[in-house]
């Protein structure tokens, strides 16, 4: 058992700075690179770029990126873990095993996770009793189950930790949970129980902490002034030890920081109870973090607290629910808040005259720059110019594409003041709809699969 391990984590999410993982790999010493690219819409956008392509469906991003690394990575022993499979991990398999025949990286070991997806399982669960009610609404599935597009069920560190005692140098998994990517080397590395529940808590933290990448390192930050360094933001590492305990830090010379706040700042992010967070690896006691600064850009957390795991597993499930469309102009010149308001009254009034309403609740109108972003807090200010966004959504596709037919008239049938309108039309899109219900563990058993480049 080694005393300590390096892992990074790369990537906060599809489309997050592609240098974030070249460099790190180039900038200094790393035993795992973690990158995480999924949430909940995008595995639904994959599912549709699959349903269009039997190849698709998968973050082709995580290949190109692989294609600026890979040698050096594999010849510093450096293994890489991410989520990019979405729905399609052995296609997203076929193409590593492809580029790494190209790069000549003989002996290199990609490992899948498989087991995630579960679309084509529904209606045996429901057969069986799973209910698989929407955790916020309690509604049953059955009110959207004709328009459900994708189905993944959240797989944790256990199945990445058996890819990694497989052999894999690179593990791909579709819906592997964010925290999973950092705790699954941890469990692997160390050897812990899968019922030691206060070092499996401890991993999740450490993933939790890292998974939106430099959004810990200074991204995002409230004491933005004290960031120096932007362009070469440092992505985060973790230096885990077998103990539980682990330091949050980034490699010198790189920009951003690492300080206690800057931590403590994302371990906050996206939080329900703090005393309990669910996992599909344990309970986690956010609140039991000891959280210190120990030297520059390194955060000591240790004494971390965790329970049992639950006996389910969380089921991302996207569906249509309905159409969108949004347009933008700019409205300038005096009265530039009076003239947009009135023009968003045009766009609507014109619409009723043929027949086209939308209720107040599929309705978006907004000025930018006179304060929407922070409405009720920050004072509203009439500014020389303002973006009118506005925007609707509806069941019917013909309804919301009559809408973006009125917007570019009011260039010449509005107010004066009006440009910005080069975009176009805009053209009705599907509004994606998220349903999170839970499944018995048992009825979910993940598999790994692991290829030997030639």
């Amino acid at each position: 058992m080694r005393d300590k391990i390096l892992i990074a984590n790369g990537q906060g999410f599809w489309g997050d700075s592609i240098l974030g993982p070249v460099r790190l790999v180039r900038e200094g010493p790393l035993d795992y690179l973690a990158l995480d690219y999924l949430a909940e819409v995008t595995m639904s956008i994959m599912q549709k770029l699959r349903s269009r392509d039997p190849r698709a469906g998968y973050a082709t991003d995580f290949v190109r990126m692989l294609d600026r690394i890979l040698p050096e990575a594999h010849q510093k022993g450096i293994r890489v873990i991410a989520n990019a499979g979405g729905v399609n991990p052995r296609a997203c398999m076929e193409a590593v095993l492809e580029l790494a025949r190209k790069k000549g990286c003989s002996g290199l070991r990609v490992g899948v996770i498989e087991g995630d997806d579960v679309l084509d399982r529904l209606d045996e669960f429901l057969a069986d009793g799973e209910e698989l009610r929407n955790l916020d609404t309690g509604e049953p599935l059955a009110a959207i189950r004709e328009r459900i597009s994708s189905a993944n069920v959240y797989i944790g560190a256990p199945a990445v930790a058996a890819c990694l005692a497989a052999g894999a140098d690179i593990v791909i998994g579709g819906r592997i949970t964010d925290p999973a990517l950092v705790a699954g080397p941890m469990l692997h590395e160390f050897g812990w129980a899968l019922d030691d529940w206060d070092k499996l808590a401890a991993a999740t933290v450490a993933g939790h902490i890292v998974e939106c990448g430099a959004q810990c390192t200074g991204g995002n930050y409230t004491r933005w002034q004290d960031v120096e360094g932007w362009a070469n933001i440092g992505y985060p590492i973790i230096e885990a030890r077998p103990d539980g305990a682990f330091w949050v830090t980034k490699h010198d010379g790189t920009g951003g920081l690492v300080t206690r706040d800057s931590v403590v700042h994302q371990l906050l992010y996206e939080m329900g109870d703090p005393t309990r967070y669910l996992g599909p690896d344990c309970v986690a006691d956010f609140t039991s973090a000891q959280v210190e600064q120990d030297g520059r850009d390194r955060v000591r957390v240790a004494g971390v607290r965790g329970g049992p795991a639950t006996g389910t597993f969380k089921v991302s499930i996207s569906y249509l629910d309905g159409y969108k469309a949004v347009g933008q102009l700019t409205v300038s010149g005096p009265d530039a808040v009076a003239k947009a308001r009135l023009c968003a009254a045009i766009v609507f009034d014109r619409l009723a005259l043929d027949g086209v309403t939308f209720r107040d609740d599929q309705k978006t109108v907004e000025l930018v720059g006179s304060g929407v972003c922070h409405a009720g807090i920050a004072p509203a200010i009439d500014p020389p110019e303002v973006v009118l966004r506005i925007g609707v959504r509806d069941p019917d596709r013909a309804k919301v594409d009559r809408f973006g037919m009125e917007i570019v008239p009011l260039v010449t049938s509005g107010p004066p003041g009006v440009t910005g309108f080069a975009g176009g039309r805009p053209k009705a899109t599907e509004v994606v709809g998220y349903w999170p219900a839970l499944v018995s563990k048992h009825r979910i058993a993940p598999t790994v699969h692991v290829e030997t480049v030639r």
